[in-house]
């Protein structure tokens, strides 16, 4: 069995403020090593469940955040980014079985976590798919559904587990914190990789959520809210896009990995 695990730090247990979420900041390389062990803790899950290729996809900001040297021996791990539209998951293709997300956090324009946001926090203000509001695990989840890799598991604030559960209800969830206003109610570090633990495990083995890849639509109808009206009116000179107001533009296609390509290159 072969598993794609990708890891963000902002739903790491207890984490709160945007400085312990980057380097050079206070309180980051205590989270860095909790990443890590929320990381490692999956990996030991995937391993228990018959496993036998692992890669991990660090896919948080430089993209170099994992302590490469904590984890299970044979573990491959991607660090940086390439340029590829997959972005989170990038070299995830159908010869993966599984793809586990930790360390995920609610999308932007939701209250579910300090930090709730979706790719930049520093230029988009949200992002709309078919009329609902996008997080980094629906753009990934469908990305992986592409190349028909199920998304098995996720942890990461408790909102984030419940909307999840809506769209995808055999998904196995670990809720590592609550987010209330601008702060966290977060369970112990040791619980938190106990159950992502356990989770991945009891996710590897569950037939119904290996069974198949999360359904697609037919069609996308994106529309992303820039917080800057410059970026906005940039954006929409992107082939196909639209501007939809003075800050945001709108690109419709039949194609998801379009979405992931447009997103790729009107970013900052």
């Amino acid at each position: 069995m072969k598993v794609y695990i990708s890891s963000d730090i902002e739903g790491t247990t207890g984490i709160t403020s945007w400085h312990e979420a980057e380097k050079t900041k206070p309180g980051y390389d205590i989270y860095a090593e909790m990443m890590t062990q929320e990381v490692i803790a999956a990996c030991e899950g995937a391993l228990i469940a018959g496993a036998s290729d692992i890669i991990v996809k660090d896919a948080h900001w430089t993209a170099r955040n994992i302590l490469a040297e904590k984890l299970p021996h044979g573990v491959r791990l991607i660090r940086g980014w390439s340029g590829h539209p997959n972005a989170m998951i990038l070299e995830l293709d159908d010869s993966y079985d599984a793809l586990v997300m930790t360390g995920y956090h609610s999308g932007a324009c939701t209250a579910g976590h300090p930090l709730a946001h979706i790719m930049s926090s520093a230029t988009i203000s949200k992002i709309v798919i078919n009329d609902r509001d996008a997080s980094e695990y629906l753009l990934h989840r469908n990305a992986a559904a592409l190349q028909g890799v199920p998304s098995v598991f996720i942890s990461g604030d408790k909102l984030l587990c419940e909307s999840t559960a809506k769209i995808d209800p055999h998904i196995h969830t670990v809720a590592t914190m609550e987010g209330v206003g601008g702060s966290t109610i977060a369970i112990h570090p040791a619980e938190a990789c106990d159950q992502i633990r356990a989770g991945v495990e009891a996710a590897l083995k569950d037939k119904s959520a290996m069974a198949k890849p999360a359904p697609l639509d037919d069609h996308f109808s994106t529309d992303v809210t820039f917080i800057k009206h410059e970026d906005a009116y940039w954006a929409s000179y992107y082939p196909g896009a639209k501007s939809s107001g003075p800050h945001s533009v709108s690109y419709e296609t039949d194609d998801f990995f379009e979405i992931m390509r447009i997103l790729s290159f009107i970013l900052k």
